[in-house]
Parts: C-alpha cells; structure tokens; sequence
C-alpha cells in the first residue's frame, strides 16, 4: 500500500566541499531509499540543504578574508553539483539562508516563545576579550569532559559524538586568538530538556527499543540516563537567524535549533514549486518521517529536534533516525584540515563517468554498526572483481549473444527446463529479498544480494552453456536466452537504487523505452515475462571498465604527500608565549603535597578525582592523568601542586589547585618530582595556567 514518505539527509556545512565519508554516512543510503519507496510505488519527498549557520563557516571567513556570505555561496553550489553528479535524487535541495527558511526558523521560535516552552537564563560564558565576543561552539577549543580529546569543539566532541556546552570543556582555549578565556555573564533562551524528558525516555526507551539501531539508542539512552538538562537554543554571534524576541539583539538562533528545522522549509519550498501541500509531510499522523545522519548527529535529531517537534506540538515525529557511524581513509580518520580525503569533485577527475563504482564500493563498506575502512585497493577490487568480472560480464555476454544469435530481438522460449523453473523462481524473489534488507536499513546487505542475482545470472549461464548448445540444438538455445534476458532486465530495474548511472545505460541497451508500459520494482515477482518475445535490444556497451594499478597507485601517492606535509606541520615547534615579569612568577604559590585518595571520574576516560595534603590543608584536585596511571597507582605519590589557583568545578567537581607533570625522554607522562631535580619542560596538568 501506498504511502508518504518525508525523508531527510543531514544538512552539509558549507564550509568546504563534501567528501566519500558523507556519501558513505549519509546521503547514499537515503538515496537508495528514496529511489526503492518510489520505485515500489510510494509518494516520496526527499529533503536536504546546505546549513549555511554553522560557526565553522565564519571561522572560514575569518581565515580567507572573506565574508560568510561568501563562503556559503562557493560551497553551497560546489556541494550541490557534487550531490547532482552522484545521483542523489534530493527532491529538494535547499539553503538556510533563504528567505523561506529564516521566516520558517523565526515563527518556530515564536511559536515556541509565545507559548512559554523556553527559559531566559543569565548565565556566565566564554569570552574572548581580546577578540571582543563571545565564545560559542567551535570558536572554542578544549579537552572532552567524556572520553578526553583534547580537541574537542564547545558544542560537540567529534572524537566520541558527546553534546556538551563549551562551559563543560577542560583546558578551554579561544580558536580565535589561542588565549583562555574569562567568563562573562549573558543572556540566552533555553529549550528545558529536563521537562521533556518522560516523553522522551517513553518514546525512544520504550516505543523504539526494538526497531532502531543498536548505536542510536545506546547514544540515546546515554544522554537520557545522564540526566536531560536546559540545553540554548541562541547564541551571541553576528552570522545566523536573528532572534526574533525583545531582547535578542546581536543574538541569533543556535544552528542546531535553526538547522533541523531547514527540513521543513526546504519541504515548504519544493511544495510551493510543485504546487503540493506541505503540510501532511510533516503533520499527517500517516507519513513517515525518517533523518539519515551520522553518529555525531544522533543526539540532535533524536532528543533536540523531536523535544523541540513535541513543544510546538502539531508536527509528527520520526519514525527511525539510521546513524551510520565513520567511514576512515586508509586506517586514519577522515580529516579535511589535513587534507587526508577523497572529495567528490576531485575523484571525478580521475574517474570520469565512474559515480556508480564508488556508490558500489561505498555501500558495500558502509559503516552501518561500526567506524569501517575505505582503502583504493578495495575500491578497485569491488570493481574489477564484482562489477566487472560478475554483473558487467553476464550483461555483455547476455546481449553479445542476444545480437549474434537474434539480431538483437527476444527469441521465443519453449517448455521451461526444470533449472529453468527454479532459476525464474528464485529471480522472482530476490525485490523481496532486497526489500527486506532495506527497511531494516541494512544497504550492505541489499547490495550484495543485488550482486548475488548477477552471480544467478552468470551461473546459469555458465551451466547451459548456450554457445555450445546452439550447435546442436537452437530451440534449447533461444529458451536459454530468453531466461537471461529475464535476469538482465530484472538486473536493470532492481539496480536502480545501488547503481542509478548503470541501471539507466543497461536500460537503454536492453531497450526499456519500447516496452508497453516501464517495469516496477512489483513486477519482477509478479511476472515470467519481463522482456517479450520479439522485443528489441540495443548493441552491447560496457557497463563497467577495468580499474588499473597505476590509477590506484595515484591516488596512494596523493595521500602520501598529504601525509608528509601533515608530518612536517606537527613537527613545527610551538612559539613562545608572551613574556611575563619575575613578579609574574613569584604569583605562583607551589606546594608540596601528598596525594592521600583517588579515583576515576564517572564517564571520563583521562580524569582522576584526587585528595591532596598540601600541608596546609586537604583538598580535591581533578587532574587528567588517568591516560597515563591508575588511581592505585597514584595514592601515596610526593606531587607539586600550584594551590593558589582560582577554583573550578569540573563535571560537577569543583577543582582546587593543579598537579605540575612532564613528559619523560620517552614522552610519557611522569610527576615533577619534589625531591628530584629534572632538565624537563614542566607542564601543568588539570588546568590551564597561562
């Protein structure tokens, strides 16, 4: 039975263009579910756009010497002709500096604002005075108060995917001047998590359980276990949607609360356009909606948006959200500061007309359930060993055949051969076999199984051996063709999702456009006849072309230079610091201590909680060395600790000094010794001093 589908892709940054870990994450899977919903008869709308809001954007800026209306308009078309040149069949691909979209965002707001769902809080936050402005979500730098990257955003660590407030970061650092920042008191809206937080534990804890996946509702549960607090929804910055309540000046709505909502005015916009009603995508208890995202985006599309959907109380909510987790590079993390990617734009430079070979490669390595590994050797193996030696190889010898025997017609088949049968049977089965792989949105398994029908197509050919028959009896031989032919046009309508640039050429050459009316997804299980006797086919064309070691070997040898400047840049020695007086210095009060207890910060993989007797008096002291010692390990250890350094509290523990340490000629982590003399660096660990 027919129904609506409204089916978002996470909106890209348009801070640079798009590379093979967003297609593997993101957009190829909900590409080859919108094509399967509309190939099995469903009314499809499929929505993405650029988020043009994001604080990377201004750092771009910033860094070029541009304008953020710059930056979004270069990579707002870059990303979209890229997304075009993939064939992902977005029915609306939109912006979030669009009129529409900022009218959307702001009656949101309102709405919200009107019906009293936000909080006013002055608060403290960072700020960087030197450069005049508030810190806000990636204008700061620091350690992860969760998993302790020590390169964690203030809005989000990209390292475990954890959502936090830039307050929340340990050794916090200004991404614009590289100085520590001061707290400064300013207003903002804030969304109460905590009072949507019974809904949501029913919601996702309950009613979803079962049917999403395994990494979405542990991130979920998470969060939820951890307690849902107030979370902002603006932001003080010069770049975004203005708030639109007195008040908000020089505020502008927080992306994440203006980006999801992008879903809907892009929705609005190509309703408009096609003349639709937007309306029962989004509020017609009936539709399901669905947001394909990576992992990092999990708690935004799951606990954020649906919060902010149920306050506003007239929309539906999602019905899955498939995270996908990382897609790496050979053996590293995707980087595009480093440089170590494969952009889309560059790859067809070098691929020209090959979009389908990495669609194939990419879903076959898609990193549904855990990080996965893209390497070029792969790549070429997927398609010299499967796209080319199993579906290309049985395509070409199916209509090389086809065009020898019968001039390129259909032959008529006689009584079916008991293989005959069970090859038809099982080719009947195989829309349901994909199918069902797809709504459990398992795309690995659905292209294999996609690739298992080229192997049926292949294997009986290789077991009828047609060109052999042919000379002893050709009835046999013009009903043999006529099975594969079923199996080549039943190849052309099913690849469609995977391989759309294939499945339109194989379509062509079988000559679909002839047929009385176009075959459907449906029709594969329904009917023997998928091509009719008499119908003509085209020339044979390679679907795909051998990939060959010095085409791979290139693409080695760019991340090989990517690598070596990577190399050389860490290698660059840190500048000093600015000169400070002895006065300066005789400021630092240096104690002694004994460490007396520790032990581990809940959910914080490098954070020791410690006692220490300073000989003045006791007192607690988070250190991050939990990388390098166990608590056991520390208890009784001689430390030097600076004890006139202002407190702060530390995931819910206020810190009272900072343990000195230095790295070892080995480089690990080692205590400053009181009663030892050391030529090392001293460091100071816990929190910053400078």
């Amino acid at each position: 039975m027919s129904r609506k589908y409204t089916i978002t892709a996470a909106l890209p940054y348009t801070n640079g263009p798009i590379h093979i870990g967003h297609l593997a994450g993101v957009y190829i899977p909900a590409d080859i579910y919108a094509r399967y919903k509309r190939l099995t008869g469903n009314d499809v709308a499929f929505i993405c756009g650029s988020d043009e809001h994001g604080v990377p954007i201004t750092i771009k800026a910033k860094k070029e010497g541009v304008t953020p209306q710059d930056i979004v308009n270069k990579y707002h078309a870059i990303i979209k002709q890229s997304f075009e040149d993939f064939g992902i069949t977005f029915d609306n691909y939109s912006r979030t500096s669009a009129k529409i979209h900022h009218e959307t965002a702001s009656a949101f707001f309102k709405t919200l604002n009107d019906n009293n769902q936000f909080i006013e809080e002055t608060s403290k936050q960072l700020y960087d005075a030197e450069a005049n402005q508030f810190l806000a979500d990636r204008f700061i730098i620091g350690t992860c108060p969760k998993c302790g990257n020590e390169e964690s955003y203030g809005d989000q660590c990209e390292n475990c995917g954890t959502s936090h407030n830039a307050t929340d970061l340990i050794n916090p650092k200004s991404a614009i001047t590289g100085n520590v920042p001061s707290l400064k008191e300013t207003k903002h809206w804030f969304l109460p998590l905590d009072k949507h937080e019974d809904f949501l534990k029913q919601w996702i804890l309950k009613d979803h359980k079962k049917d999403w996946k395994s990494n979405v509702y542990g991130q979920c549960k998470s969060w939820i276990d951890d307690g849902l607090r107030p979370r902002a929804v603006t932001r003080d910055l010069d770049w975004g949607i203005p708030v639109p309540a007195p008040g908000g000046e020089g505020k502008v709505l927080y992306v994440w609360f203006d980006a999801p909502i992008g879903y809907i005015s892009a929705t609005k916009e190509w309703a408009k356009r096609e003349g639709k009603d937007w309306k029962p995508y989004w509020k017609d208890k009936n539709t399901k909606l669905l947001h394909f995202i990576g992992k990092d985006n999990i708690v935004f599309h799951c606990i954020i948006f649906p919060a902010m959907l149920k306050a506003e109380g007239s929309y539906i909510l999602p019905d899955n959200v498939p995270a996908n987790e990382f897609l790496n590079l050979e053996g590293n993390k995707l980087s595009t500061s480093k440089n170590w990617a494969v952009w889309l734009h560059e790859y067809l430079k070098d691929f020209p007309d090959q979009q389908d070979v990495l669609r194939y490669a990419l879903t076959a390595n898609a990193p549904e359930t855990k990080d996965n590994d893209f390497t070029w050797k792969d790549f070429q193996a997927r398609n010299n060993n499967e796209l080319v030696a199993i579906f290309g190889n049985f395509i070409n010898r199916v209509v090389v055949l086809t065009n020898k025997y019968y001039n390129g017609v259909v032959p008529e088949s006689s009584d079916f051969s008991i293989l005959d049968e069970e090859t038809l049977k099982t080719l009947s089965a195989y829309p349901e076999v994909i199918a069902s792989s797809l709504e459990r949105y398992r795309f690995r398994e659905a292209g294999q199984a996609l690739m298992n029908l080229a192997r049926l197509g292949n294997k009986y050919l290789a077991d009828e051996e047609p060109w052999k028959v042919i000379k002893q009896d050709e009835i046999r031989t013009k009903t043999i063709m006529f099975v594969a032919l079923q199996i080549a046009s039943a190849l052309a309508t099913l690849s469609e999702p995977f391989l759309p640039f294939s499945s339109a050429k194989l379509k062509t050459i079988l000559g679909f456009k002839n047929l009385a009316s176009p075959l459907n997804w449906k029709d594969i299980s329904a009917k023997n006849i998928l091509l009719p006797t008499g119908h003509q086919i085209g020339n044979a064309e390679l679907l795909f072309s051998k990939i060959e070691d010095h085409q791979i070997q290139a693409q080695l040898d760019k991340l090989e230079a990517s690598r070596k400047i990577n190399e050389a840049e860490d290698k660059t020695t840190t500048p000093q610091k600015d000169m400070i007086t002895f006065d300066d210095f005789t400021k630092l009060d240096l104690r002694v201590g004994t460490i007396i207890e520790a032990k581990k910060m809940p959910k914080a993989k490098k954070l020791l909680v410690l006692k220490v007797d300073t000989g003045i008096d006791v007192r607690t002291i988070v250190s991050g060395i939990a990388g390098s010692f166990t608590a056991e390990d520390v208890i009784g250890k001689q430390v030097t600790v600076l004890v006139n350094l202002a407190p702060r509290t530390l995931r819910g523990v206020e810190s009272e000094g900072m343990i000195l340490m230095t790295a070892s000629e080995d480089g690990k982590l080692v205590f400053v010794n009181p009663d030892a003399s050391t030529s090392l660096n001293t460091v100071a660990n816990g929190l910053p001093i400078s």
